[in-house]
């Protein structure tokens, strides 16, 4: 009993574990994503109803936090610990670990907020209270022992009002912590918490007007309702006395809501034009894409299956290339790259999309090029969005030791473009957005290419960094999401991770995939894409994150308040 005692009083910090066990399995590769509707109530359990009422009692509600984002993020993460392997640096196996230490401070200073939006319950008078009064008869008796073991009539769980405000603030605060994660020092928003439904086609609709953080807000919603609901069902059994629950109801009609919505929409879509696609797979290992000894044998990889898929019948109007899809800058003439490049071009009808590095006046730049017309035309686009670490070494020059350890996997810096480049198809009204890599995992980015016009969404990746870990299908979840924003179908192309279309609902309707279900292969995938012929514009797209901008300002304008409130007292 005395063992079983002492592991009692460990529950609140067992309970921020497991909250981020449950985030991390709402992911791929678990996708377990029901749990999302529960993750976060053991985290706001051990906050709310944990520990005594200290003046250091913030403290613990912001280390409880902290310990379930770092298991949340590393566990998340971990994929991130296969450029270790890749490069047999042992430091980098710990990256994700690394990550989690900046991103707990999300989980942390959330908790913290809701450790401090936790309701008062009055106090009531005990045997000890210096103002009770003695027992003198067996009806004061009685009273006594009913005053003891019923909640107060004031309890602020016991009032729909009450939990409802509660969930929105919290919710909002959740949004605000989101948001601010996928652009604070460049930002890094993945796998928000309503990413966890990418595969939900019916709820994940209204993020063509709230962007993805609009089903981390429902989700976080409902969380904390679900708490509520749980406590105020003990507080009622207690006095036998049930009340109507209106803050679960509506937290029900709600979803059910948005349920309806997304089913409606997607039985009313916009009218497309079909678009013969074809996108290569080569399946080139990381270590040999930019080695010239491998240079034809990458040529021949993707000649090979290129014209796989330029004998399909009717042939592709547009081919994609993955990132870096060459071994050398293809706009450098003297290149062999460049020779293979317009020779393939040219010998075919089909507009060429592929990545390759760009190089001009000393600066370098991960690129997406246009070929069209038998290579006469060409388009170049500029990646903006640059990875830390990955592409550039964030204060390279500051700290000299810093960038010596890190300079063996990224030697040198990429520049970022400036401009959002939309190509122009030769086939039809087709206006293209050549996202790159992470680029299709950022609201605000894609929507930039809409406004200037795109009505088809491109995204050429690379994830052969994590070789075969959950990375690439974390991508795609992310990814899926661009889609349903700004209505617009996706083609992604990678070489090697997911390849795939997806329409303008987030729904992957086509998939490269080996005969064992693997989307770790080679291959082409062709087939046919529908592109809006109406540039009709949704509300994400032209007023981008203002949903979370919103949800922002009630929780900064909440603390302040509170905190104001507090100080009076």
């Amino acid at each position: 009993m005395n063992t079983l005692r002492k592991l009692l009083q460990f529950w609140p910090w067992l309970a921020a574990i497991l909250s981020g066990v449950l985030c991390v399995a709402c992911f791929p590769p678990f996708n377990q994503n029901w749990l999302c509707w529960i993750a976060l109530t053991p985290l706001i359990a051990a906050v709310w109803f944990s520990g005594k009422n200290s003046k250091r009692r913030w403290l613990r509600n912001l280390l409880l936090g902290y310990v379930a984002g770092i298991v949340f993020f590393t566990g998340t993460f971990s994929w991130l610990g296969s450029l270790g392997t890749l490069f047999d640096n042992f430091w980098l196996h710990g990256l994700s670990l690394l990550l989690s230490v900046y991103l707990g401070l999300n989980f942390a200073l959330w908790s913290w907020f809701g450790g401090l939006l936790r309701p008062a319950v009055a106090a009531t008078a005990s045997a000890t209270d210096p103002i009770a009064r003695p027992v003198t008869n067996k009806w004061s008796a009685m009273l006594e022992r009913a005053r003891r073991t019923a909640p107060a009539p004031q309890s602020p769980w016991l009032r729909s009002t009450s939990n409802l405000r509660l969930a929105f603030l919290l919710a909002c605060a959740w949004v605000a912590h989101e948001w601010l994660r996928g652009w604070l020092f460049t930002g890094f928003g993945w796998n928000g918490l309503g990413v966890a439904l990418h595969a939900h086609w019916p709820l994940i609709q209204i993020t063509e007007f709230t962007g993805v953080v609009g089903l981390s807000f429902m989700v976080v919603f409902a969380n904390v309702i679900a708490l509520t609901t749980v406590r105020r069902l003990i507080l009622e059994a207690r006095t036998h006395a049930m009340r109507p629950h209106y803050d679960l109801t509506l937290t029900m009609a709600a979803i059910v809501g948005v349920l309806a919505f997304g089913v409606h929409i997607a039985q009313n879509p916009s009218p497309t034009k079909p678009l013969r696609v074809a996108a290569v797979q080569a399946g080139i290992p990381q270590r040999q894409k930019f080695d010239p000894q491998f240079a034809q044998e990458i040529f021949g990889q993707f000649t090979r299956l290129s014209e796989i898929a330029l004998r399909s019948k009717p042939p592709p109007d547009l081919l994609i290339w993955p990132e870096s899809s060459m071994p050398e800058p293809v706009r450098d003439e003297n290149t062999e790259s460049y020779q293979f490049v317009m020779d393939f071009s040219g010998s075919t009808k089909a507009d060429l999309l592929l990545g390759t590095i760009d190089m001009e006046d000393g600066h370098d730049y991960n690129a997406a090029l246009l070929i069209s017309n038998a290579g006469q035309q060409t388009q170049t686009y500029r990646k903006i969005h640059l990875v830390p670490f990955g592409e550039y070494i964030p204060l390279r020059h500051s700290f000299p030791l810093f960038a010596a350890v890190a300079s063996k996997w990224v030697p040198g810096d990429f520049d970022d473009g400036k401009n959002y480049t939309v190509f122009w198809l030769t086939s039809g009204e087709v206006q293209l957005a050549p996202l790159i890599c992470f680029e299709d995992t950022i609201g605000e980015l894609t929507r930039q290419f809409v406004l200037k016009g795109a009505n088809l969404l491109a995204d050429i990746t690379n994830d052969g960094w994590f070789l075969r870990s959950a990375g690439s299908q974390q991508h795609l979840a992310n990814a899926v999401f661009r889609c349903v924003e700004t209505r617009r179908p996706m083609i992604r192309a990678a070489n090697t991770g997911v390849t795939c279309f997806v329409n303008e609902f987030g729904r992957v309707t086509q998939l490269l995939q080996d005969e064992t279900g693997s989307t770790f292969t080679e291959g082409v995938l062709t087939g046919e894409i529908g592109v809006p012929t109406e540039h009709e514009l949704t509300f994400y797209t032209r007023h981008g994150e203002l949903f979370a901008k919103l949800c922002t300002c009630v929780a900064l304008a909440t603390l302040v308040i509170t905190i104001a409130v507090r100080r009076l007292r």
